[in-house]
């Protein structure tokens, strides 16, 4: 796991020792994601770096690497499981290897297959090789978007790196704000791929690759999920054959991210998937797992008790923490990580128990992903409930239901389930996920900010990925979008981010590629069945983890943001989005930002997602547009976890003992 950054264009367009100080530079700003080492290599108009956290082959992994005549390079970020099945079979083909890193196995891969190389890596990977004899940049993106890789054209020059703060250490890059990509982030509190907050910088898509030869730059698909076209309606199996083989996949997907030369761990939040995955280690590992969990002092959003109950069955070695509003000294730096504005709240509880994983082990593995596999969210469910009445004619079933919902009060589950038949189903789908509706944007816009979005709706991408015919099964269609949208855009960026903040790598067994594509082919009749989302999930670890934990009612990671902006965040809350600087930004009328922190301050609407998103743009742009002198976060980073939570010690240690 690494950090990697790289450039390629005219050689004339700096010299050598200015290419080298940029190319330095790039990797510094990003030398949390590999404290151990760095290495470049330089030549021509080439520049590529890296900086090392040593996962695998401590002492003779350095990158770049090379093949044996030099004429293919590489930089490398992330994770190959099935590198020594590859390893063994370039061996056989004649291949020698100078290092027992999975790095090199990419080379000689490289050499043998060229861009289909890619085809064959089963893990989580971004990679650029430059390829000398074809004078030609390849870049590549594993298939769900694990590892973050972007890239800008300047002027002649590809500049490619893991984070974008790396990309702006070069001279020609602008830092200027994409508002298209703005509105985007005020809809869906991320800003979805590929674009980003910066104009002209770009997300590579997960499942893709790059190629830059000669000035042009192509990409191309090489995975996709693929859903069952004929949508089946029922099992085309007994529901024990895909009970036992999704066991069976899991088993060997957590067995494969085991492979580590340093401590590893697991994040345990005492949900079902991570519960499925701890499991998992503990019938692998012949010592106890080290389980890393967060709580917070409101009961409603604590999910300790749970947690503990699984590491109890596994006599897991658990560490846990409670979190506090004590946070206001981390807000900054979890935005400076994040490179773009990013309203996905629990990025604050992602970031301390990365934080507190870090004092243990280097490597964690995680339950993400299994909601966008299996069906595990509350809208899956909403969705399939609101199926019977889209045989009401569309015009009225919009006046009926949306008349009747304004009549309840607000905020209550029969208001919203009326409006949800009202929409249709992209509709319906942009409001279960939107920071601002589409209304709610408009009314907030400056006119100046309108005029330039006039006609824009950021809906209209999702849509899209709607129309495609993956399945006739409406199910498959959700998860498809969520797959290719909220799980890379939201989930994968703040695991990714928050988990790097701290040089820890974060692995995502119910991600592997052979497990997702046997779920696709599973009836979406057995991962919702009825009111029970991830059916077959739960029938499948049923017996492998403790029942409550099966039949308990599903939490989001959430945190209490409703009381703290309330209290401990209000000073920041308010000195900030009421700042003559914020206005003088004109991006929103003042008067409508007012109205929404007057109505969170009186309790008549709980406006924590509208502000948590507005709070972090604001601060977002004075960080990276404004330039103001970067924070000095050696003082966040000093901070003991006895700073950021209460009983800041392990509190449950060893449980077998």
């Amino acid at each position: 796991m690494c950090g990697i950054a790289g450039m390629f264009g005219p050689e004339g367009s700096m010299n050598p020792e200015q290419r080298r100080g940029v190319i330095n530079q790039m990797c510094r700003v990003i030398e949390h994601r590999g404290p151990d080492d760095d290495g470049f290599f330089v030549e021509g108009g080439l520049a590529i770096g890296m900086r090392r956290l040593s996962i695998i082959d401590l002492f003779t992994g350095r990158q770049p690497i090379s093949n044996e005549d030099g004429s293919i390079w590489i930089v490398f970020n992330g994770e190959i499981y099935n590198f020594k099945e590859l390893r063994d079979d370039l061996i056989r083909r004649g291949h020698s290897f100078q290092t027992g890193t999975d790095t090199e196995v990419i080379v000689h891969l490289y050499e043998d297959e060229g861009e289909r190389c890619v085809e064959r890596l089963r893990g989580m990977f971004a990679f650029a090789i430059w390829d000398k004899r074809e004078q030609k940049l390849f870049i590549a993106r594993d298939r769900v978007g694990v590892k973050p890789l972007h890239y800008c054209v300047a002027g002649e020059t590809l500049v490619f790196a893991s984070e974008i703060k790396s990309i702006l250490q070069h001279p020609a890059v602008n830092r200027e704000v994409n508002m298209e990509a703005i509105s985007d982030f005020l809809t869906f509190g991320y800003v979805p791929d590929p674009a980003s907050a910066f104009r002209g910088i770009f997300k590579l898509m997960p499942g893709h690759t790059l190629t830059f030869k000669g000035g042009r730059l192509n990409t191309r698909k090489y995975w996709d999920f693929q859903y069952d076209q004929n949508g089946a309606s029922g099992p085309v199996r007994e529901e024990s054959y895909y009970t036992e083989r999704i066991r069976e996949l899991i088993a060997e997907s957590v067995k494969l991210r085991l492979v580590s030369d340093v401590p590893l761990g697991a994040f345990l939040s005492g949900g079902i998937d991570s519960s499925t995955v701890v499991a998992m280690m503990a019938r692998e590992m012949d010592r106890p797992v080290k389980t890393f969990s967060i709580g917070f002092t409101e009961s409603s959003f604590d999910e300790l008790h749970y947690a503990r109950i699984t590491a109890r069955h596994f006599n897991t070695e658990h560490h846990e923490f409670i979190v506090t509003p004590d946070v206001c000294k981390i807000v900054e730096e979890i935005i400076w990580h994040h490179d773009e504005p990013f309203a996905d709240v629990s990025s604050i509880p992602t970031y301390i128990v990365s934080k507190m994983a870090r004092e243990h082990v280097t490597v964690v593995l995680s339950g993400d992903g299994g909601d966008e596999l299996f069906g595990g969210y509350d809208r899956y469910l909403v969705d399939h409930k609101r199926a019977p009445f889209e045989r009401i004619p569309r015009f009225l079933r919009r006046h009926l239901m949306l008349r009747a919902s304004r009549a309840l009060p607000r905020a209550t589950y029969g208001k919203n389930f009326l409006r949800n038949i009202a929409f249709d189903p992209d509709e319906r789908y942009a409001d279960s996920i939107s920071c601002f509706d589409e209304d709610s944007k408009r009314n907030l816009l400056s006119p100046e900010v309108a005029r330039w979005l006039e006609g824009r709706d950021s809906s209209d991408a999702f849509r899209k990925l709607l129309a495609v015919p993956h399945s006739s099964e409406r199910l498959d269609h959700l998860l498809y979008l969520d797959s290719k949208t909220y799980l890379p855009g939201d989930i994968l960026t703040k695991v990714d981010r928050m988990s790097m903040a701290h040089s820890i790598e974060a692995r995502e067994p119910l991600l592997d590629h052979k497990l997702i594509e046997f779920v696709q082919t599973i009836p979406a009749s057995l991962k919702l069945r009825g009111s029970v989302g991830k059916h077959i999930l739960k029938s499948a670890v049923r017996g492998l983890i403790p029942d409550e934990i099966i039949n308990r009612q599903k939490q989001g990671f959430g945190v209490p943001i409703r009381r703290w902006f309330n209290d401990e965040l209000r000073e920041l809350l308010y000195d900030t989005l009421t700042d003559r600087r914020t206005q003088q930004r004109a991006y929103f009328y003042q008067k409508v930002v007012e109205e929404i922190l007057d109505e969170h301050r009186r309790g008549r609407r709980d406006n924590s997602t509208h502000l948590w998103g507005l709070l972090t743009l604001e601060l977002w742009h004075r960080a990276f547009i404004d330039r103001i002198p970067e924070p000095n976060f050696e003082g966040a980073k000093r901070i003991g976890l006895d700073r950021l939570a209460v009983n800041p010690t392990v509190v449950a240690e060893g449980f077998a003992r």
